[in-house]
């Protein structure tokens, strides 16, 4: 389209508008502040209304269930049920293996954290369950506290022709196993605690600073752990248990060293697995728009290899490692170790963080695809009550997995319905058919894992997208996911935050500060850097900063400032005032005069006679020129005493507030201090854009006195431009130190000007404080 079909002219006539003035004629009405009992009354008043809207937002099933279109939804979800029921268990045992529990404990957390969440959650979607990331963080806790090491017994070995007895050492596997769930069920009860109390507290809005970046790095830093941590299961290889700061470098040495004992019958189940899985879910993906259910691979080739290793014995003949046991039914609820609390504190508070930001997001996804809302506060009371529920029943964290809730979205999932139905497979699974499974191959369970992966890994392709789009944010997404390689997903997590934390300060300590110019007859300013056509308005400097002010980046704005000026306020100050006393001593002295045109030599008014100066003194000298003269005193032209003044080619200054969305007490202190030293060299300043919170926060920091008053401030840029013009146009500029000159002919003593008045104008606050701290 052309461009000048959209040149349209509009034109406005209104006043010229000052904060004051506009407050006056548009009537600015003042906030209602309320005490906090007011509040108080006013959010906990209680009646039948109130009553039960709050009972509904604790129990959202009290709000859907009776609304719930049974002929309409019911068929989707059941359908879905049975299919994402079916995936929740096989899942669920795989990723028991990254917990490094028994996979019985896998179906546990597959059942009892929907049941809670059916009730609680807001979410119509997403399919509750293990997720291969909180997992990871709970089993290297496990791992942690107990390891191997911790439960090797003797075991006494008897050679066939032999009468010495051998002692050797062998793992107690049923401590060892006791002992992990205990820890896990713990770190789950706590995760759960953590939850409830952010939910309780509504500070669900604190995830937000998990930005899509550091999301990004942290899943795919994790999705590296999980693959190093199961190649020992595809290759069926003894390996030692790290945990921390390169614990992948120290699990890749141990699979280099034991590569030799790697099972082929294993690793042929484990690569077949995820060759097989892979591509099925890829057609399921491409042709997901003419294949109405998804093909259920995960289950088929379970299934298929479970028979396999049955008939082929592959445990006794190949030294195949399998599940072996799969006990039916539950296990007794049992209460967290009280002891292990302390210690694992931080990992259960980064796990719930995480795992609740990831269900969380996924939440949001289908919510805005299905046009519903979610309550974040709420999704964390449900998800910490599922948690704490599933601990005490041997099931560790759960979350969401971005699969699992795909494949019950796309299957006809509408409701919670769909989710309880899903549970209820489990459940057959946990009471008829688990032994099915107990031959199956652990590396088979490991090759459906590392296939779930692939989405977590294709982040990767996201870099150079972020590289071009925001380099910023690509940085945060390289730190935070070598961080977690490197460091450990719990301590990377944590400084990965510190470096997204660290780059909004310096964004913001280092904002962006422009000088900005006119479009020629509009109303229009912007940076004389990113057009040509604009024009800066003579004797008027436009400083705009793009950023909240505060006291990290106060410095840095009077240096950009002071750079786009081109002068030092201070500085000015300082060399006038000392070109001043060197011009009172020669008034004194009778070797100038003040004159209509200003200063001249002595000379020039035809006194230079040495004697008839000591003879009349200076005093009669002065009585010669006028009282009425006016003081003109050009600072931009040549000065009669040897002291260099830069020059001040500026008349005004507009500092744009129109991006500033705050003042902390350091810089409006700082900035009043820089408005006053504009000021007493004879540059008025004004503040345009300000917003109506920002002018109240001013007020309430006492930024205005009788020096820096509200009528500096304006509505917009042109609103000061065009007072500026007409109050110059007008001649009602001043010189503060042409008033002092003014003042010299008939002063006897020098003029006022003390160290006091330099040290309490020209100071910096914070060298003022460390001053007054020596003292």
């Amino acid at each position: 389209m052309d461009v000048c079909q959209h040149l349209k002219d509009y034109h406005v006539s209104r006043p010229i508008y000052s904060n004051r003035v506009f407050d006056e004629v548009h009537q600015r009405k003042d906030r209602e502040t309320r005490s906090l009992q007011e509040r108080l009354k006013g959010t906990c008043g209680c009646n039948d209304k109130w009553a039960v809207q709050k009972i509904k937002g604790i129990l959202p099933i009290l709000d859907w269930l009776p609304k719930y279109p049974v002929k309409q939804w019911l068929p989707g979800d059941v359908m879905s049920g049975v299919t994402t029921g079916v995936v929740c268990c096989l899942q669920g045992v795989a990723y028991a293996l990254l917990v490094a529990v028994a996979p019985v404990y896998g179906l546990y957390s597959a059942f009892f954290p929907i049941l809670t969440y059916f009730a609680l959650g807001t979410s119509r979607h997403i399919s509750v369950g293990p997720f291969p990331v909180t997992c990871l963080m709970v089993g290297s806790v496990v791992l942690t506290f107990a390891p191997d090491e911790h439960f090797l017994r003797p075991a006494n070995v008897t050679g066939a022709n032999e009468t010495l007895t051998e002692t050797l050492m062998e793992v107690d596997v049923e401590a060892r196993d006791a002992q992990r769930i205990t820890i896990a069920c713990t770190m789950t009860v706590l995760v759960g605690l953590f939850q409830v109390a952010m939910g309780l507290m509504r500070v669900g809005f604190l995830v937000r600073y998990l930005s899509d970046p550091l999301v990004g790095g942290f899943t795919t830093a994790a999705a590296i752990h999980v693959f190093i941590s199961q190649i020992k299961t595809i290759l069926s290889i003894p390996t030692h248990n790290h945990n921390g700061f390169f614990s992948i470098a120290y699990t890749l040495c141990d699979v280099g060293k034991n590569i030799n004992k790697t099972n082929i019958a294993d690793l042929v189940a484990g690569l077949m697995t995820i060759f097989i899985v892979m591509a099925v879910k890829e057609v399921n993906t491409r042709f997901r728009q003419k294949i109405q259910v998804s093909i259920p691979i995960e289950v088929i080739v379970t299934v298929i290899a479970s028979a396999v290793s049955h008939y082929m014995d592959l445990n006794s003949q190949y030294g195949a490692s399998i599940v072996h046991s799969l006990p039916r039914g539950f296990a007794p609820p049992q209460q967290p170790n009280q002891a292990l609390i302390g210690n694992i504190l931080g990992s259960s508070f980064s796990t719930a963080v995480v795992g609740y930001a990831v269900a969380a997001s996924v939440a949001k996804v289908y919510a805005a695809k299905h046009d519903y809302t979610i309550d974040g506060n709420q999704e964390l009371i449900a998800f910490g009550v599922s948690n704490i529920f599933g601990g005490c029943f041997s099931s560790f964290v759960a979350s969401t997995a971005l699969s699992r809730t795909a494949i019950q979205e796309s299957t006809g999932g509408k409701s919670q319905i769909a989710g309880i139905i899903s549970a209820l497979m489990v459940m057959i699974v946990i009471l008829a058919l688990g032994p099915f499974l107990q031959p199956l191959q652990k590396s088979v369970l490991a090759g459906i894992v590392l296939a779930n992966l692939k989405g977590m890994f294709m982040q990767m392709s996201d870099v150079p997208v972020l590289w071009k789009q925001n380099r910023t944010d690509c940085l945060i997404w390289i730190a935070t996911c070598l961080a977690c390689i490197v460091l450990g997903l719990d301590v990377g997590l944590l400084a990965g935050l510190v470096f997204e934390m660290g780059t909004v300060v310096v964004r913001t300590q280092f904002p962006s500060c422009s000088t900005l110019g006119n479009v020629p007859d509009t109303d229009i300013y912007k940076n004389m850097k990113d057009y040509k056509n604009i024009t800066e308005i003579p004797g008027i400097k436009i400083f705009k900063c793009n950023s909240p002010i505060y006291f990290a980046n106060i410095d840095y704005f009077k240096e950009k400032l002071r750079d786009e000026v081109g002068f030092d306020a201070v500085r000015v100050f300082k060399k006038r005032n000392k070109a001043l006393k060197k011009i009172h001593k020669l008034i004194k002295k009778g070797k100038l005069q003040v004159t209509e045109d200003g200063l001249v030599p002595a000379a020039s008014m035809g006194v230079d006679n040495e004697a008839f100066e000591r003879e009349q003194g200076p005093e009669a000298v002065n009585e010669t020129v006028q009282a009425d003269v006016k003081v003109q005193v050009d600072w931009t032209s040549e000065l009669p005493v040897s002291v260099t003044v830069p020059k001040v080619h500026i008349h005004s200054l507009v500092l744009d507030f129109s991006a500033v969305s705050f003042l902390d007490v350091v810089s409006a202190k700082s900035l009043k201090l820089v408005i006053k030293e504009y000021i007493r060299i004879g540059v008025r300043v004004y503040i345009a854009g300000c917003d109506g919170e920002l002018v109240r926060r001013m007020e309430a920091l006492s930024f205005f006195d009788e020096e820096v008053t509200r009528d500096l401030l304006f509505v917009s840029v042109h609103d000061a431009i065009i007072y500026i013009q007409l109050e110059t146009s007008s001649g009602n500029a001043d010189d503060l130190l042409a008033r002092k000159i003014s003042q010299l002919q008939d002063d006897k003593e020098p003029p006022p000007f003390t160290n006091d008045e330099d040290l309490i104008e020209t100071y910096d606050n914070q060298h003022l404080a460390i001053h007054g701290l020596s003292n």
